[in-house]
């Protein structure tokens, strides 16, 4: 094996290894145990959730249980400060941890998709983090690791797509990536994130035969003249794979290749 190939198996075992711990940590994807949408509570009571959640155009109003309402160790906190009264709330984009939000250990994020709000519920005691046995994932194989070009749009697309609630969303898409596979040219419609990373969701024909349904990839930022580096050992399971509450949009028209990716993560190792 050349030093180049030696230090990408010690670079994907590094990853694999943050990765799995990312996973299984307190507020890791693992500890999501429900997304509740406002909507569906118009008395603003989300069972087991304390508080009174409702939506009011562009903010939530969370306003805390009547005193004795919820014993001590259940009640709100808003930055860390026993929440009284009412506050007003927009959504949250800071990691879960440091979401605004809290009850106890657990913390409640604030989502909005499309003009709906949720609550997402984040418990580090949730069954599924304490029943984890890791991820099932191929060993590093330097021949999954192809050179790709990204080709952006010449403006966003749009299209709608399922999502794994069984509901259809809008997902948003800069370009498409080319690349080579067993002989063959494949492209896969992304999105590019803030950070200038792509983002594909993905199937192929191993998904639901040794491959969870479908998963993530995401390339690092392309050069200036569009080339970039497509690596399939870094392909990685959708949230929704680790806890049913997420609500992870399905690949695309265009996106579920005719070959075999069997790289990468797989799926959740089973006890």
């Amino acid at each position: 094996m050349s030093t180049d190939a030696s230090q990408s198996l010690r670079d994907w075992r590094h990853w694999n290894e943050q990765r799995t711990a990312a996973v299984a940590s307190s507020y890791g994807p693992l500890s999501l145990t429900g997304t509740y949408w406002l909507s569906d509570f118009p008395d603003g009571r989300i069972p087991s959730v304390p508080g009174d959640w409702r939506a009011d155009g562009d903010e939530v109003i969370l306003t805390a249980d009547p005193a004795g309402d919820a014993d001590a160790e259940d009640a709100l906190t808003v930055d860390g400060a026993p929440l009284t009264g009412s506050v007003r709330l927009t959504a949250d984009h800071a990691p879960v941890h440091e979401s605004r939000v809290a009850s106890g250990g657990r913390r409640l994020v604030v989502l909005r998709r499309e003009g709906e709000w949720a609550v997402r519920d984040f418990d580090p005691g949730s069954e599924a983090r304490r029943a984890f046995q890791g991820i099932e994932a191929t060993p590093y194989d330097e021949s999954w690791v192809r050179p790709g070009t990204y080709r952006p749009y010449p403006e966003d697309r749009h299209v709608r797509v399922a999502n794994a609630d069984g509901k259809e969303r809008g997902l948003g898409l800069a370009g498409e990536l080319f690349f080579e596979l067993h002989g063959a040219e494949h492209s896969l419609q992304v999105a590019v994130e803030d950070d200038g990373t792509l983002w594909a969701v993905f199937a192929d024909a191993t998904s639901g035969r040794g491959s969870y349904r479908f998963r993530f990839l995401r390339p690092a930022a392309p050069a200036a003249d569009g080339s970039v580096t497509v690596d399939f050992n870094r392909a990685l399971l959708p949230p929704c794979a680790f806890a049913p509450h997420f609500i992870c949009p399905f690949p695309p028209p265009g996106n579920t290749l005719d070959t075999a990716v069997a790289a990468g993560e797989r799926q959740v190792r089973e006890g």
